[in-house]
């Protein structure tokens, strides 16, 4: 299996090494890094996730900003050491509570622990949160969540407010908390990637969204719990066609093309009601993962115009709407677009007013960058970029650049209708009565328009 485990920082410290068969070369951490780092110079954009280097298959994820990575001279499936890399940082973080450089340094002890029984030998013995407290008793050292610049998609459950307590990603499943008493919460999170492509008239050509619903319990006892979702909620077409809104399900459906569910959920109602039935296992697990094709409303809408003003010179439009509600924002959004090669100069023009938004041009891969800290629901927005070209364009300059690619984060949106109805947690006794949280994160995974 695996020869290898590191975790390194973004400046290539190695935080975390265990080698576990010793017939890959101990300088590795440092191949590694430096080919990720340069390999953008070679031409690439990012590294891939998988890459051969002298017979050495290495293989990475990020998380939170830290690199994640497994060697072996092996011929291994690459999705299987991938999710075992991610569930590996997950069950990290279900010890520390928080994830990053500061917490796996203090906590190193435990983090090798860890390691030494998820990992024998180079091969998995097992990645339950469960399983793993049976075993490994250290106590993690809290590391203050307050400190912390806020980073990523993460950092959007940091928010202080109604809906989203602080701790919701910050504390450790076996850490008690001051006092000795564990407050008793769940946590459930509706996440859903999108991936949708815009033709040049705007037009959607492709849509589909990758959602998973989350869970997270500091339930003691392991009560039983009950989740329902939508009841008009369908899987499968049944040989329908994808816009057939004329069909015995009626407008308001939710068809999923297929769907998986955690081995603790129990099925037995969910034909009837779509009702899950699950006795949770500690940590943070997927209870449901599923996939959608059926047409839903895209939260952004791109219109995209590139145009010659002159011989040596090009004016850019980019215009943004957000398509949903006026009591939502949007969080963290890049929108990106290769020019032609031949460009030397950009000057860029925001609309009067703007606040909380940054352009570049970024020379290296001929690319604009425009990047906006929030949008609210309802509102539109324009970026002017002109052009200037060292030669002249012989061919069609619309064929040059693009694609427009945007990303971004909307919590409290989901795009799929996908809802959880109800939580219900059995009672132990009358005055039993735990917190529970229901959050819905968008984020995009490919969001493209055509020029």
């Amino acid at each position: 299996m695996i020869s290898q485990f590191f975790v390194l920082s973004q400046r290539g410290d190695n935080i975390v090494f265990r080698d576990y068969r010793g017939d890959v070369q101990k300088g590795s951490a440092e191949i590694f890094f430096r080919k990720v780092k340069f390999w953008k110079d070679d031409g690439g954009e990012e590294a891939p996730p998988v890459f051969n280097v002298d017979g050495v298959n290495y293989f990475h994820v990020k998380v939170v900003g830290l690199l994640f990575v497994a060697t072996t001279r092996g011929n291994v499936s690459p999705s299987l050491v991938l999710e075992l890399l991610q569930r590996i940082g997950r069950v990290i973080k279900d010890y520390l509570g928080i994830l990053n450089e500061d917490s796996l340094r203090k906590n190193f002890v435990l983090v090798y622990e860890l390691l030494d029984e998820v990992i024998d030998f180079g091969y998995v013995q097992t990645t339950s949160t469960e399983v793993l407290k049976s075993y490994v008793f250290n106590e993690p050292i809290v590391v203050d969540a307050a400190r912390l610049p806020n980073l990523g998609p993460a950092s959007i459950f940091m928010q202080t407010g109604k809906r989203m307590p602080g701790t919701a990603v910050t504390k450790s499943v076996v850490a008690n908390e001051p006092g000795g008493r564990k407050r008793e919460e769940i946590f459930v999170d509706i996440i859903e990637k999108i991936s949708v492509t815009f033709s040049s008239s705007g037009y959607i050509l492709t849509s589909e969204i990758d959602g998973t619903i989350q869970m997270k319990s500091y339930l003691t006892g392991n009560p039983e719990i009950r989740l329902a979702l939508n009841e008009e909620l369908s899987i499968g077409r049944g040989g329908r066609s994808i816009y057939d809104y004329g069909s015995a399900h009626g407008s308001g459906a939710v068809i999923l093309d297929d769907c998986n569910f955690h081995e603790s959920v129990h099925l037995d109602n969910f034909d009837l009601d779509r009702t899950l039935t699950l006795v949770p296992p500690d940590g943070e697990f997927p209870v449901m993962n599923y996939r959608m094709t059926q047409e839903f409303k895209p939260p952004f809408r791109i219109n995209a115009l590139i145009e010659e003003a002159g011989s040596l010179k090009a004016e850019v439009i980019l215009k943004i709407r957000a398509e949903f509600a006026s009591n939502i924002t949007a969080n963290t959004i890049v929108v990106q677009m290769p020019v032609p090669t031949f460009t030397s100069r950009v000057s860029f023009e925001l609309e009067p007013g703007a606040v909380g938004q940054m352009t570049d041009f970024k020379e290296s891969n001929k690319r604009l960058e425009w990047s906006l800290k929030k949008i609210v629901g309802g509102s539109e927005h324009t970026l002017r970029a002109k052009l200037t070209f060292s030669q002249e364009s012989h061919g069609n300059i619309t064929k040059e650049a693009g694609p427009v690619s945007m990303t971004f984060t909307i919590p409290m949106y989901n795009a799929s209708r996908v809802q959880v109805k109800y939580l219900q947690i059995e009672k132990k006794s009358k005055a039993y009565n735990p917190y529970r949280w229901v959050r819905y994160v968008t984020q995009a995974n490919s969001y493209v328009a055509r020029i």
